[in-house]
């Protein structure tokens, strides 16, 4: 079944890495974290892969998180630079989506964070609720999450390990989208095919400054940006002679 728990699937300028453990909701254990790595890896070597998708197979669970009935499989996974959970500790060069059905919980929801978008069907539910279990959030939730949400709101779900609702959850800013049930990964998608129109070499730039910066001091991250002006000048000018020729104007062609 390991072989199989993890699924890596070209759709157009997508690549769909799907979890697929639906008897344990989707949780991860060892050998799954290693194909998850495994899937993280081809994506970045596919340069016609130009966005990751994250999902979880069957629609009731995105990912429940570390597979607790198989926590032993972790102990060679710790001191992995990877992430205990796959790829968490790593920063991947192109953009990232969940695609979120139903449960995503504990290190299910520091996968989640771990992507850029997070687009959720109606009814899904997030927490931490490894918090009742005494098990550490060691994938990155306690320092992306107060990044994405603020560390008031950030702090309450860390600390409770209460569930929220999806709504809540796009309120507060942790959803970038709810979306009708069923259709999460047909939305992943479509902002996956729209992000891989627009010209790679400015996009990822910003991208890279946003994500580099936040956690630098404000005058260092005004430099960091600026780095990315010569190097992407031919693509603007390129750009500015399109909008001069009457192309997207009104912002037509313009978002996801």
């Amino acid at each position: 079944m390991a072989a199989q728990a993890v699924t890596y699937e070209r759709v157009g300028a997508a690549a769909v890495v799907t979890i697929d453990r639906q008897e344990r909701r989707n949780a991860v254990d060892g050998p799954t974290a290693d194909l998850l790595t495994e899937a993280y890896r081809s994506f970045e070597a596919d340069d016609e892969a130009r966005v990751l998708v994250l999902t979880g197979a069957g629609g009731v669970s995105f990912c429940a998180g570390a597979d607790l009935k198989a926590i032993e499989t972790f102990a060679p996974r710790l001191e992995l630079p990877d992430g205990p959970l796959g790829f968490t500790r790593l920063t991947p060069t192109k953009p990232t989506i969940a695609a979120i059905g139903g449960w995503c919980l504990a290190g299910g929801l520091e996968l989640a964070l771990w992507c850029d978008l997070r687009i959720a069907a109606e009814g899904s539910r997030l927490g931490f609720t490894e918090r009742r279990f005494g098990v550490p959030l060691i994938d990155g939730g306690t320092q992306r999450l107060p990044r994405i949400v603020g560390l008031g709101r950030a702090l309450d779900m860390i600390l409770t390990g209460r569930i929220v609702e999806a709504e809540e959850a796009k309120a507060m800013g942790l959803l970038t989208e709810v979306v009708a049930d069923g259709t999460h990964l047909e939305r992943a998608l479509e902002i996956a095919e729209a992000l891989a129109r627009f010209p790679q070499d400015t996009m990822l730039a910003d991208r890279r400054a946003a994500i580099e910066g936040i956690g630098l001091p404000f005058s260092e991250g005004m430099a960091l940006e600026a780095r990315s002006g010569p190097l992407t000048f031919g693509t603007a000018a390129q750009g500015a002679a399109r909008f001069a020729g009457g192309e997207g104007r009104g912002g037509r062609g313009a978002g996801a």
